[in-house]
């Protein structure tokens, strides 16, 4: 997944990759990731480990919903929120070719470190 520059479409359009950071950027909504993984929760449910109101957590789970990180279904007359995975493998895929720049960087200094002598008195 590539990204696209901010600022290049309608105000406030961002690419899929830069909605998903702005929401994992609030520890609120990553919390909230994190109880959705045992499973789809109403509000209430979500709401209850924090000291926010309801439509505090319906905000929350707004921006996680427009990240396509969550999805709300209708059960009776509650809106269960739903874990929707898929954009995090995208992070991941993107952070992956940050961890082969920063293994390549540690074989260089491990390339370096062989050549040093073993004992310190041969540094002086």
């Amino acid at each position: 997944m590539s990204t696209v520059a901010l600022g290049t479409g309608p105000a406030g359009a961002r690419d899929p990759l830069s909605r998903v950071f702005a929401a994992l950027a609030d520890p609120t909504r990553r919390a909230i990731l994190t109880r959705l993984r045992r499973g789809p929760a109403t509000v209430a449910e979500i709401g209850q480990p924090f000291d926010m109101t309801g439509p505090a957590v319906s905000k929350h789970l707004r921006v996680l919903e427009r990240a396509g990180l969550v999805t709300r279904g209708r059960v009776a007359q509650s809106r269960p929120a739903t874990l929707q995975a898929e954009p995090m493998k995208h992070v991941a895929e993107w952070a992956e070719e940050f961890r082969e720049f920063w293994e390549q960087r540690y074989d260089r200094l491990d390339d370096y470190l062989r050549t040093m002598p073993d004992d310190p008195e041969d540094y002086t």
